[in-house]
């Protein structure tokens, strides 16, 4: 097995483009390879990946389109590395908001209102997003490429942004894509139930729910991204860890134009809270989250412990004057749609049944949207599956390689649903501080008013709120959680590590909070900026990997080289001697890394191959 057909150079005649679509058979059941239920952010970006290494089917949703509310928005930047393989992440740059309209998340009385407490978010922390002893700006610092060492913890992380982008923008930018490079989209189509032959050629049945008639697709491989209520899950029966959930919300959203109140409340999340006043069962308090600056909004209502929405049932009316309440002034305003959610606590315990069908997204971890992990998670597991479906489709990898999908990302999505939830657990301390989980109006009233006395319990009740606003970080700056995701198993070679992996630096402390980027099998891809001898454009690392191939990173201590490690920031993170090197995967986690270079270069094409081999299940 000659390995540099696996790298980058080599990736065209690695995966030669071609189109697996068939259409009908004679006997009128549609042919195709891939067959992917839900065209969301899980399923359409799988299908966008899919595309980018020639491979095309057919992607059906249950919805009559898109998603026509914007649920999911927070887009990190572990999900834009992903886009950005296929340019993506520069569609999304068009319509999404950047930093600006992100900075803070808020606890006030209303919109109009006072405020009890804000907190910087999403990157956007001063001693986070920057190096303060650094005479470079970080926009500047970011544009021209400085050193990692230059810039703080977001920036050295990654060469994205995090971005605000609701999922109604989202997913038109991803099925288009699809539908362009080749995958057919059928909307209003219901996947009913599978069947697999001796074959395990899988017959699935489906429904168009215009004309209600069914018929069937037959596909090579099943690809269940049908969401919460997925019925691919359900027919596998694939085992789900469940745990109480943590009740209702309910989505209202709202046009109305808060632009005259947001100069010095800027920020995509506000958490409305009105002790001091009796309210509806049905909006006990409030999360208010920018859709569109600053004339869109998604109004989360949480009722009250014990509302049952099948016995109350509100009228729009009355929504909409609960909307008024927490706005706080005379702007108006508009219901543009009103939904309900449960938060959960779901998560499967595998993600696959067989080597032919796997389930990814909702369908597999569900949580509420603290931290925004969601669409994030989603994109994530579609990244990790397409390059491992590509490889084995073209006999590039053995079937084995498969398993890894749902032993790789499983763990992740555990952890996601569970850091999500304990995100939502953490501001019960904030609700207590501001008396909202008071019996009577008049407990309630009279902690908010505690809160301002200058007395040893009003100190106590300010010093709680301090400390559970500061806790929340975990969950508006948890940059670990989003980055620090590490794969164990066969599509990982750590054999040839001396020691036991250990998280580093800060993360070992606080690894929800923290990233340290490093080149330890399973861990992803560091991002360093480097250069050529000549000074152009600087490119980072996470440009030179991915795009469906395997990546060697080696030279001599960065002189001469293709590129160049100007900052000498990829001598200080890549873990290996100057003659080592870090093989990377396609979807840029470190596959292996060597401390140093056989001198023997038929022993490095050995070695190479052998680890190749291993990585890819290929006997």
């Amino acid at each position: 097995m000659d390995p540099s057909f696996l790298t980058n150079s080599d990736a065209s005649e690695a995966i030669p483009d071609t189109n697996t679509m068939s259409g009908a058979s004679v006997d009128d059941i549609v042919e195709t390879e891939f067959l992917i239920a839900g065209a969301g952010p899980a399923g359409a970006s799988l299908a966008c990946f899919l595309t980018s290494y020639g491979l095309k089917g057919i992607m059906i949703s249950a919805a009559p389109g898109t998603e026509d509310t914007p649920r999911a928005h927070i887009t990190n930047m572990a999900a834009l590395e992903c886009l950005r393989d296929l340019g993506l992440d520069r569609e999304i740059r068009k319509v999404a908001c950047d930093g600006e309209h992100m900075v803070h998340t808020r606890w006030c009385h209303s919109m109009a209102g006072e405020e009890y407490a804000r907190i910087y978010s999403w990157g956007n922390d001063p001693r986070r997003k920057v190096n303060l002893e650094s005479e470079f700006p970080c926009a500047l610092a970011k544009r021209e490429g400085k050193s990692n060492m230059d810039q703080g913890d977001y920036e050295r992380a990654s060469p994205c942004s995090p971005v605000d982008l609701p999922q109604t923008l989202l997913e038109p930018i991803l099925v288009r894509y699809a539908t362009w490079q080749g995958f057919t989209t059928r909307f209003d189509t219901t996947l009913l139930s599978f069947a697999r032959d001796e074959k395990q050629r899988i017959t699935a049945t489906v429904r168009d729910n215009l004309s209600h008639k069914e018929y069937q697709i037959r596909t090579r491989y099943l690809f269940g991204a049908d969401g919460a209520r997925s019925q691919i899950v359900k027919q596998l029966g694939l085992p789900l860890t469940v745990k109480p959930g943590q009740g209702l919300a309910i989505n209202v959203l709202v046009k109305a134009d808060l632009s005259h109140l947001v100069a010095h409340r800027k920020g995509n999340l506000h958490w409305v809270m009105q002790p001091d006043r009796d309210h509806p069962s049905f909006g006990w308090m409030a999360i208010i989250r920018m859709v569109k600056p600053w004339d869109e909004w998604m109004f989360i209502l949480f009722p009250t412990r014990g509302y049952d929405p099948a016995s109350v049932s509100p009228s729009k009316e009355e929504y909409l004057h609960r909307v008024r309440e927490l706005i706080g002034d005379e702007t108006p305003a508009e219901i543009l749609n009103i939904s309900k959610w449960y938060i959960n606590e779901i998560v499967a315990e595998t993600y696959s049944d067989g080597n032919n069908v796997f389930c990814l997204g909702d369908a597999v971890h569900r949580h509420p949207p603290l931290n925004g992990l969601g669409s994030n998670t989603c994109i994530q597991d579609a990244f990790n599956l397409a390059w491992k479906i590509a490889y084995v489709h073209r006999g590039i990898a053995g079937a084995p390689l498969l398993s890894t999908y749902s032993a790789e990302r499983q763990p992740v999505g555990h952890g996601i649903v569970t850091r999500a939830n304990q995100a939502f657990r953490d501001h019960h301390q904030i609700w207590a501080a501001l008396g909202m989980l008071g019996a009577s109006l008049e407990e309630r009233q009279r902690a908010l008013e505690e809160l301002t006395e200058p007395t040893a319990a009003g100190r106590e009740r300010r010093q709680t709120l301090q400390k559970a606003v500061a806790h929340t970080a975990h969950e508006f700056h948890g940059l670990g959680i989003e980055m620090n995701q590490r794969y164990e198993g066969p599509g990982i070679y750590d054999a040839d590590e001396a020691d036991p992996f250990v998280l580093p630096g800060r993360a070992a402390e606080d690894p929800v909070l923290y990233y340290e980027p490093n080149t330890y099998p399973g861990c992803r891809l560091p991002h360093v900026w480097l250069n050529r001898a000549i000074p152009g454009q600087p490119v980072s690392t996470i440009d030179l990997a991915g795009h469906g191939a395997f990546t060697l990173f080696t030279g001599i201590g960065g002189f001469r080289q293709d590129w160049e490690d100007v900052y000498f920031e990829w001598e200080r993170l890549c873990g290996v001697e100057e003659s080592g090197a870090v093989l990377v995967r396609p979807d840029r986690y470190v596959a292996w890394r060597a401390d140093s270079v056989l001198k023997d270069a038929a022993a490095c094409e050995e070695k190479l191959s052998a680890v190749l081999k291993a990585i890819l299940c290929v006997d």
